[in-house]
């Protein structure tokens, strides 16, 4: 029987969620200017004083400007890995990954609509700015790692360790590629087209084929 990789529980420190509200600051400043400019039209002095920091603040968190959208862009991987550890081990993990797509790329109140269409913007920025898009599939590399312990948890002990690498993949991939399609049109945030449906889409055709996780 494998050991269960560990999800800690442990709440972040004082000094941990200051860092985390700076890079956020920083990050949502970042996107404002790409939005605005484009990231040819940035610099990373720009998106300092945008974010109300020093400049060596900005290089104490970011390497350079693209990078710096880098929490932006992992937000809704953070938001959908913590729906998927607060169910119950044990459950259809198929169906636990799809109804915690649902539920994160939702848009339920103003503050998530605005993150979906930050993620839009920054993603139709992206298309012709290979560092940013070298920053997005950064994260989902980063979340799909991260996803692998989640579900390990979820499916209990006598899983298959493949299976568990595939779902995390599929799964990951699914929500990628439905942002990124989705980015590409003026499709709705709920309905037809939208980030949910075409992410329960992709995520039904990838893990078609695959073999139950468990026996």
């Amino acid at each position: 029987m494998r050991t269960l990789p560990r999800v800690s529980a442990k709440p972040p420190s004082l000094t941990e969620r200051r860092k985390a509200a700076t890079q956020l600051d920083i990050a949502r400043a970042a996107a404002e200017l790409f939005t605005e400019r484009g990231p040819d039209g940035t610099t990373a002095e720009d998106v300092a004083e945008r974010a109300g920091v020093a400049l060596r603040t900005f290089y104490r968190y970011f390497r350079n400007k693209q990078d710096a959208v880098g929490p932006l862009l992992a937000a809704g991987g953070d938001r959908w890995r913590g729906l998927l550890a607060a169910i119950e081990p044990g459950a259809a993990v198929p169906e636990a990954l799809e109804r915690a797509m649902r539920e994160a790329l939702a848009a339920p109140d103003a503050h998530a609509a605005d993150g979906l269409r930050q993620t839009r913007a920054l993603l139709r920025a992206a298309a012709g700015d290979p560092a940013l898009r070298a920053v997005w599939y950064r994260v989902n590399q980063e979340s799909e790692e991260q996803l692998l312990p989640v579900l390990t948890r979820l499916a209990g002990p006598d899983a298959d360790e493949l299976g568990i690498r595939l779902a995390a993949a599929a799964a990951t991939d699914a929500v990628r590629v439905a942002l990124e399609v989705w980015a590409a049109t003026d499709a709705g945030l709920t309905g037809p087209g939208s980030p949910a449906e075409l992410a329960v889409r992709c995520l039904r055709e990838l893990m078609a084929g695959m073999r139950p996780l468990t026996e």
